[in-house]
């Protein structure tokens, strides 16, 4: 009884496998209205009931002789693949906007591009585009600003005099001090470019009378510099409390030495 089971199962199996290959040849030559009068064919039906209560072995044994593409076909059925219909975008209206693709990147010309620029500062006090710096022209032109400081120093040490409120007299010493400070610079770089043009004239009426220049050493710079430093606190009357401020600086100096040599 099992033999006989086992030899209907395997004959089965093989007309099974004959008819799919001759479904296939057919499928190929016929047209799409054969193909529909084929699978309402019984016999394709109870082929397939029969494939569905197959053992999972058998089913992948004739999937593996058969191929996939074909095993699926028999199977479930041809799948009827619609193409996908070419959507056309018109205008309603010729002035609208035309309508494009989202899925297509919208083709830009370079010229069209608005690209934003980018936003340099610019300062004109170091820009080549503004010319260059000359120091003796701009004092030339700004001279009058000394005179301005001049005027206002005089204005602010008549209000020093006049006015009783401590909070206004701190602040007025405070812009004198400012005012002194900035003229007293003023003059000392006029001074020193003073020097400079009078150390130049010697050295070319030196050369004119046909003598080697002599050029000063930065040391006697220095000692001609403290000469005239002198003579002008001197002249001033400033002479002493300009001593003394150097000496409680040297005094300092000293204490500091003496900490690092005992911390050492």
């Amino acid at each position: 009884m099992r033999e006989t089971e086992r030899t209907y199962k395997v004959s089965r199996f093989l007309e099974i496998t004959e008819f799919i290959f001759r479904y296939r040849i057919l499928r190929f030559n016929m047209s799409d209205e054969d193909e529909s009068l084929l699978t309402e064919n019984k016999a394709h039906e109870q082929i397939r009931e029969e494939l569905k209560h197959m053992s999972f072995e058998n089913l992948q044994k004739l999937k593996e002789k058969l191929g996939t593409k074909v095993y699926n076909e028999t199977l479930f059925g041809k799948k009827n693949k619609k193409k996908a219909e070419k959507i056309k975008f018109r205008r309603e209206n010729k002035n609208r906007p035309r309508e494009m693709s989202a899925k297509k990147p919208i083709p830009i010309k370079y010229e069209e591009m608005t690209r934003v620029k980018k936003v340099v500062s610019r300062d004109p006090r170091f820009d080549s585009l503004c010319g260059t710096f000359n120091e003796k022209a701009f004092k030339n032109s700004y001279a009058f600003i000394n005179k301005l400081r001049e005027n206002d120093l005089k204005t602010l040490q008549k209000e020093l005099k006049e006015t009783t409120d401590l909070k206004a007299i701190k602040k007025i010493k405070y812009l004198i001090q400012r005012l002194e400070n900035q003229l007293r610079e003023e003059r000392k770089k006029k001074e020193k470019e003073e020097k400079k043009w009078l150390e130049k004239k010697e050295l070319m009426e030196s050369v004119k009378r046909g003598e080697k220049p002599a050029f000063k050493k930065k040391s006697e710079k220095k000692v001609l510099d403290l000469v005239s430093q002198y003579e002008e606190l001197k002249n001033t009357g400033k002479l002493k409390k300009h001593i003394q401020r150097l000496r409680k600086k040297n005094k300092h100096k000293d204490r500091t030495k003496l900490r690092v040599e005992e911390t050492e």
